[in-house]
């Protein structure tokens, strides 16, 4: 039998692997695009059944994805989508609502979220995809050696919240975030070098959501300055948020 075909929009490395990761033991295939031209040439593919988009993406956004399946004959046309975004204000949700996209969810979202949301689209059984919440969930293992308590607190707090629980998928996730820091930070490095703001931002924009997933709230907290003052193109503030961030993703 087929499995449905789920369609993630989503340039961030760091966020597809967590949504794949998520949706890992359902009864689907998941096919991952970068931008909105791989989005539309694999609905053209056809077999899509949903569509799962962040809003900020390079060059063209999650909104013009969901006007061109509107405007644009094309296999996806008819598609739910799911727009997955850090940025659903109440404007932008009215402007979604008035665009009939099919479920609104934030970020970050549980994986227990993430595997609703999919069930209620492809109308799956829930005894079909077996929740990481079956899996091991003890909490209470080190997370990593360190005397910092509020920071355990902090990842304990996360495993609950994004993770039902579970401790092994907290921690695989986090070791795939590990190994692509260091590319975000020549990626920030370069931006700043060359002040290009606007890739800071959508730097900025996705590592907010990918440190307050792994349990680090303050640093979310920075990310998200950092991505205000790039877009209000405060270049000395921009240079001293990353500073601030780069050495909490560097440090061993």
């Amino acid at each position: 039998m087929t499995r449905p075909r789920v369609l993630l929009v989503e340039d961030d490395t760091s966020i597809a692997r967590f949504v794949q990761m998520a949706l890992e033991e359902m009864p689907i295939e998941l096919v991952t695009c970068a931008n909105v031209p791989d989005a539309m040439q694999a609905l053209k593919a056809g077999g899509a059944q949903l569509i799962i988009t962040d809003l900020m993406l390079p060059g063209e956004s999650g909104i013009d994805l969901v006007q061109r399946l509107l405007n644009e004959p094309a296999p996806g046309a008819k598609v739910p989508v799911v727009v997955f975004s850090a940025g659903l204000t109440p404007a932008v949700r009215e402007q979604l609502g008035a665009l009939k996209v099919w479920r609104l969810l934030s970020k970050p979202a549980s994986v227990l979220e993430l595997e609703a949301c999919v069930r209620d689209a492809l109308h799956i059984d829930q005894h079909l995809a077996p929740s990481v919440a079956t899996a091991e969930s003890n909490g209470q293992d080190v997370l990593r050696s360190t005397s910092d308590k509020a920071e355990k607190a902090d990842e304990a707090e996360a495993i609950a919240t994004h993770f039902a629980g579970d401790t092994f998928l907290f921690k695989a996730y986090r070791a795939s975030c590990v190994q692509q820091f260091p590319a975000d930070v020549k990626l920030g490095d370069t931006a700043c070098a060359a002040q290009d703001w606007s890739a800071l931002r959508r730097l900025a924009h996705s590592l907010a959501t990918v440190l307050l997933t792994l349990g680090h709230p303050a640093e979310s907290v920075r990310a998200n300055q950092l991505e205000n003052a790039a877009a209000h193109l405060m270049a000395a503030q921009c240079v001293e948020h990353w500073l601030l961030l780069r050495a909490f993703l560097m440090r061993p």
